[in-house]
């Protein structure tokens, strides 16, 4: 666990159809959150890349590429030329027919940590994910990194307590989660601000529950139908806010003290009061009264 405060850096970005672009400009990025002090770099969900799962077309597939791949190997080159930790969304093949959302984690030394594959897949109007992508395999994971324990995953499962209770539990300092979250046109107002706040709600939730800081980053522009919200943000154990972006492309940076989770999960011993012999029903779709 870090001994001080650590700088973490989000960053936000739109993108086009134009991929070796879009990889540039996060680059760029990446740099100026490490001239500006960053050690840890959180980039959005997929961020090489335009949001295709809006549609489906299978003539995206060929922008996949293995994992560890060339991609990998240029944010390992970036991360330790910088001396800064990356995390990475990636569009993996695996193998011909078999596709996944995959987060990296590349360390400071620019070696490869391993990555995760996101464990829960959407299905929804401009969301087609379950096209494109093969639920994870690799359960869930943290990566000790030079600036602490890192636990992946990755948008949808955000709304999972279960996925941040059990990659809390595996030691993770901090849980971040690469996102792309947007509105359709029907969805735009006072309805659009009340998902906002219901995303960051359980985010925030899950920063209490589990003793530990969380970070989401999200992508922002229009694309097609769908606008990114942006508004990536880090919350603090108590829930509370530390940083948040707005709709605009964005480096968005904090300290987080990673230290302090010790005496948040003893003042709040959510962990210690856990009954684990009730848990067993959690294995279940679903409990109804019929026997």
């Amino acid at each position: 666990m870090a001994e001080k405060p650590i700088t973490l850096a989000l960053i936000q970005t739109s993108c086009s159809d134009d991929i070796e672009s879009n990889i540039r400009n996060t680059f760029q990025k990446i740099r100026e959150a490490a001239a500006g002090g960053a050690q840890v770099i959180i980039l959005q969900e997929l961020f090489a890349w335009p949001y295709f799962c809006r549609e489906v077309d299978d003539r995206f597939f060929d922008w996949a590429e293995p994992v560890p791949g060339p991609l990998t190997g240029e944010l390992e080159s970036l991360a330790g030329e910088l001396e800064v930790v990356i995390v990475a969304s990636l569009f993996e093949k695996r193998a011909p027919g078999l596709y996944h959302n995959t987060a990296v984690v590349i360390d400071a030394d620019g070696k490869y940590l391993g990555k995760y594959r996101k464990m829960h897949i959407p299905e929804d109007p401009g969301f087609h994910e379950k096209y494109y992508f093969t639920p994870g395999d690799l359960g869930y994971s943290v990566f000790a990194t030079r600036y602490g324990k890192i636990g992946v995953l990755i948008c949808w499962d955000q709304w999972y307590p279960e996925a941040a209770r059990i990659t809390a539990m595996m030691g993770a300092d901090l849980l971040v989660y690469p996102t792309a979250i947007a509105s359709l046109p029907e969805e735009s107002g006072e309805l659009a601000n009340r998902y906002l706040d219901a995303w960051q709600t359980i985010q925030k939730s899950h920063a209490i529950a589990n003793g530990c800081h969380v970070a989401s980053v999200n992508r922002t522009g229009t694309e097609e139908r769908l606008a990114f919200w942006g508004h990536s943000f880090v919350s603090g154990p108590f829930g509370e806010v530390l940083v948040e972006g707005g709709t605009q492309e964005a480096v968005i940076s904090c300290q987080i003290e990673l230290q302090s989770q010790d005496r948040h999960r003893t003042t709040w011993p959510f962990f210690r009061d856990r009954r684990t012999d009730t848990y067993q029903p959690l294995v279940s779709r679903w409990l109804d009264d019929e026997v």
